[in-house]
């Protein structure tokens, strides 16, 4: 039986990465599958890069947004235009083996599978490397650990959420998968009310995971299949502004998924404790462009306090 699936990826000034992504979407295997549409949003790019892709033989939509929406809103508008029974999220940094779409979907469709509502796949940098790319959902200890640099000083006792101590080199029910490579059921993900758009960018597809894992389902990584992603992507141009958001989100998930009193002394620990762990951390690698980058994201965070607690209000 012929599956359908949709494909949405979220552009911002991806330059020839989305291209690239697109012609291995179109090089890939599709046996018993057929690709539906894939799904464009571009987020306001300002480098031409989700322009005149007339070549690409793909059922092509393209949503172009006046600003940038963030991930999680574009994710989710482009969800809205999709109606396979298979929905998978692709970052533009990201280019397809021959059978990284076929397998995960024949995972996911054999019977005893049916409560797996996310697959990933292994992903590989340009040499070769394994990256580690699942992760534990967090607990208030590893968001401590994380913020004093007990999980890279002494990885061996304090983890965090990422699971760096593992090889990655076995097929696993986990936690969550990243969403470079965010295959879901769309029955679920509807269900879910897709992302929550409160994360402007980063821990968006964490907090699904979460909801998920609550509903009863789980997340199935699969070493049977591989990809490549670059990593970092288009947010390397703006890195002051990636830890920003980054900080936001962490804040913005401490409140929705823990209590009031543990949040807001993680917080107290954000804005009070961490900033002077990554400026020692940055000097003692003796960075001066991350310890500028590290002072510029933390003078964002300030500034942007009032509407980060609005946000937590709703949480």
């Amino acid at each position: 039986m012929v599956k359908d699936l949709d494909i949405v990826i979220v552009n911002w000034n991806s330059g020839n990465y989305l291209r690239q992504c697109l012609s291995s979407i179109q090089s890939a295997d599709k046996d018993k599958l057929d690709i539906s549409q894939v799904v464009i949003v571009d987020n306001a790019s300002v480098d031409g890069s989700a322009e005149r892709l007339d070549d690409i033989d793909l059922p092509l939509t393209i949503i172009c947004n006046r600003e940038n929406t963030g991930f999680a809103a574009a994710c989710n508008k482009g969800a809205e235009n999709c109606s396979s029974e298979y929905l998978l999220f692709l970052n533009p940094d990201v280019r397809l083996h021959k059978d990284s779409l076929t397998i995960p979907i024949e995972y996911l469709e054999k019977p005893e599978n049916k409560k797996v509502g996310v697959a990933g796949i292994q992903l590989v940098d340009s040499n070769g490397n394994i990256a580690r790319s699942c992760t534990r959902f967090p607990t208030a200890k590893m968001f401590i650990n994380g913020m004093l640099g007990l999980d890279k000083l002494l990885p061996g006792i304090f983890y965090s959420h990422f699971m760096n101590e593992w090889h990655h080199r076995e097929s696993r029910v986990v936690d969550h998968v990243i969403g470079a490579f965010y295959l879901v059921r769309r029955s679920l993900f509807e269900k879910l009310s897709g992302f929550d758009e409160q994360f402007f960018v980063y821990l968006e597809d964490l907090d699904f995971s979460f909801r998920l894992h609550q509903s009863g389902y789980f997340s199935r990584y699969l070493v049977e299949t591989q990809a490549f992603h670059q990593g970092g992507g288009t947010s390397d141009q703006i890195r002051p502004e990636r830890l920003f958001y980054s900080l936001r989100s962490h804040i913005l998930y401490a409140y929705k998924h823990f209590r009031w009193t543990t949040a807001t002394f993680l917080l107290f620990m954000r804005l009070f404790v961490e900033p002077f762990t990554r400026i020692g951390g940055s000097i003692l690698k003796g960075s001066m462009s991350q310890l500028k980058d590290t002072v510029n994201s933390y003078y964002i965070l300030f500034s942007n306090l009032t509407d980060i607690v609005k946000q937590i209000k709703k949480c």
